[in-house]
Parts: C-alpha cells; structure tokens; sequence
C-alpha cells in the first residue's frame, strides 16, 4: 500500500496540474460544459483526497512553492481559505508578493470555493493597504459576480492603474450602469490594461464614445484583442461593423482579425470568403472556425476535416534562440477541406438570408444565446454570454469561467 506521503504527493501533483489546466481550458474551443464539469469533477477528487490527508497535504503543497507556481497556489489557497489557516494564508501571500503573476491562481481559488466561505477573506482583501491583495479581492468579487460595494468605487479611485483595471473590469462584469462616470473617466488612461478595461466594462453599458478606443484594441495583436473583439462587435452598431470588416479584409496583418469579426458579425454573405480563406494554412483552423459560428455546423462532426493535415507549426519550438513562444491559438481547432465545406454548403444555404446575423445557425435571439450557453463550446458561451447581455442589459454577465456546478445552477434560474 503507498505511504500517505506518495498519496499526498500524488494528490497535489494532480491538482496543481488541472488547476493549471482548467485556466486554459475555459477559453478553448474544444471544451464544452459537460467537459467543464469532468475536469471539475477531477480537480474536487484530488482536493478532497488532500482534505482527507489534513494539514500534512497544504504543507506538501506550500513547500511546492517556487517562482514558476501557478497550479500549486490554486490548490493551496483553496486548502488554507477553506480551513481558514491563517499562518497558510500569511505564506502564499509573502509568495504572491515576490511573484504578482502568480496572483491570478490565488483569485480563482477563491473564485473555486463558495462566496459563503471566502466572503470574510475577501472583505479583508477589499481593505488591504497593499494594491495587490486589492486587486485579488475585485478580481474574486467579478468571479462570483457579487458587488464589493463602497470598496469597488474606492478602486476607480485607486492611485494604482492596476487596481483601478481590475475595478473596471469587476464594474463590467456586474453592469454597475451607476458607476459610469467613475469608469469613463479612465478612458484615456495611460496605463494600457487600466484603459482597456474602462473602455471594455463602459460599452457594455451602452457607452457608444468607448468604441473608438475598444476598436483601436481589437486591432493592435495582443492578449488584449481577443477580450475586446467579441465585445465590439456584439455593441458596435452593424452598419460601422460591416465598413470596418470591409477595411480589414485586403490587409494581410489583419486577415486573421477580420475571419474572426467575420464569424462573430454573422452574415451568411461573407462565408464564401471564409471558404476561400481556409485553403490558406495559416487562417484555414480559424477560418473554419468562423464558418462554426455563423453556421453551426461541427466540421468534425459532419466529417468535413482534411485527411491529411498540412505540416503547421505555429507555436513554440526547441529553439531557444526562438523568440516565438506563444502556443497555437488554434491548435484543438479541425483542419477544414474546404471542398467539403463548399459542398455542404451549397446544400445548407437556402435556409439562410444574406444581411442577417446568426449564431450556430440560427438568427441571432436571446434565447439561442441562452441556449448556446448549455450546449456550446468555450468560446462560443463566452460570445454568448456578450450577446445576451444585450438583450439583458441589467443583469450581470454570465461567467462561463466559473465552476461548472455554479454555472449549471445559474442557467436553471
């Protein structure tokens, strides 16, 4: 039989691992809520089975600690928070200062576990004198979508843009229309992150002046665009949407931009283009991508992928003179043949009309957004959750990042 220290050691090695990878996972296009809730499922294994082992399983987890942690604060801020360790919580905050990149694992632990237990700790937050423990009370407060109150305004306030950031992005989520000056005064913000999280939370207020500068986002490539172009097109007017697509279309730096505001904007015209553009190996996944979105049609589903799947390394190598270390965006996306495409479309299109929006196939509605947020993949719900907040433009938005269990109770309601 292993020791409990193999157990144990097993048992934090696999929830650092998935809360690792569940941060990734909730922005893929091939995990779905059902796949959501497995892996959710397979994180709360392992964190009871470090429950189970006692004090024993946090400290092998804070002893795991190095600058590169990221899985391992997940697990242990959900283990010291849940049993309100105090000399725990005092380690992985003396960490989480010497490392702030590793702050986002600590909010989403307290994000994971229920408002009911973190509520006190993130009071505590809310009023540290440190921005960044600050900045992970709003950051958790977003997460659970609950309202922060005073300390939210106090935020906007901040003298630190990246508290003032996380404020507006918290203010966003929840659709504090109230806060809208507070917010908009951050429009022009020096601070990048600051100033796109103004202009990202005030549009979806309504706030036509913000789309300028959102716009101005969605163009520049970066992490930051693909926050912003969802957002955009779901409040830019359609008229500026289609001129702006049409601007886009010829520049070859943009061409990847302007498939996805292609599929996001949803007109059936544009998608004989999007064929064309999938026999370019560079836009074909994306591009393929698009065409899912208007259409609805899963391309490995109806058997429409490419046989054989074109050498394509668009991500990191083991070169380490290699400056290019970002992953393939679309490496879970299929291959599409586009003579497949072209052929089931030619079958599909009778029950189209050209100028009008759809999503996964059918006409643009607040129920087929609500729907799409049961049934679809990660990255179709979060498009989701944009449209339908403008056809709920008081409510707050629905966090297709949360637990699993948290979001299927939300979508009964």
């Amino acid at each position: 039989m292993p020791s409990l220290e193999v157990i144990v050691d097993q048992h934090s090695e696999e929830a650092a691992f998935l809360g690792l990878l569940r941060s990734i996972a909730v922005h893929e296009p091939h995990y779905d809520l059902n796949h959501l809730t497995t892996l959710d499922n397979r994180i709360e294994a392992h964190l009871d089975g470090l429950r189970i082992a006692g004090p024993v399983a946090l400290e092998t987890l804070l002893q795991q600690l190095d600058p590169n942690a990221q899985g391992e604060i997940f697990a242990a801020t959900v283990l010291a928070f849940e049993t309100a360790n105090t000399a725990a919580m005092a380690r992985l905050a003396e960490h989480v200062r010497a490392a702030p990149d590793s702050a986002r694992f600590m909010a989403a632990a307290l994000g994971w576990l229920d408002w009911a237990r973190v509520e006190p700790w993130v009071d505590n937050l809310l009023g540290s004198p440190e921005a960044l423990f600050r900045q992970i009370g709003l950051a958790a407060c977003g997460m659970h979508r609950r309202d922060p109150g005073p300390a939210l305004i106090a935020g906007l306030a901040h003298a630190d843009a990246a508290v003032v950031a996380q404020a507006a992005r918290t203010a966003g989520e929840l659709r504090r229309r109230d806060l809208l000056p507070a917010i908009r005064a951050h429009r022009l913000q020096a601070d990048e992150n600051a100033r796109f999280w103004a202009n990202w939370a005030t549009v979806q207020m309504g706030d036509e002046e913000a789309l300028l500068p959102l716009r101005q986002f969605a163009e520049q490539p970066g992490p930051l665009q693909q926050r912003a172009l969802p957002v955009l097109l779901a409040w830019q007017p359609r008229e500026t949407s289609v001129a702006w697509i049409r601007q886009l279309m010829p520049q070859a730096q943009q061409r990847r931009m302007a498939i996805q505001a292609v599929g996001l904007l949803g007109d059936p015209l544009s998608l004989p283009w999007l064929i064309q553009q999938m026999q370019e190996v560079p836009q074909a996944r994306v591009a393929g991508e698009a065409f899912s979105l208007i259409t609805g049609a899963d391309l490995a589903l109806l058997d429409l992928e490419l046989r054989d799947t074109p050498e394509h390394d668009a991500g990191p190598n083991d070169d380490p003179a290699d400056a290019n270390v970002a992953m393939d965006e679309d490496e879970n996306l299929p291959w599409p043949d586009p003579a497949l495409v072209e052929a089931w479309w030619q079958g599909e299109k009778g029950a189209y009309q050209n100028g009008q929006g759809y999503f996964l196939g059918q006409p643009v509605s607040e129920q087929g957004y609500r729907l799409a947020l049961s049934t679809a993949q990660q990255r179709q719900r979060g498009i989701a959750a944009y449209g339908l907040a403008r056809f709920r433009p008081t409510e707050a938005l629905f966090p297709v990042a949360a637990p699993a269990w948290r979001q299927r109770a939300l979508l009964k309601t």
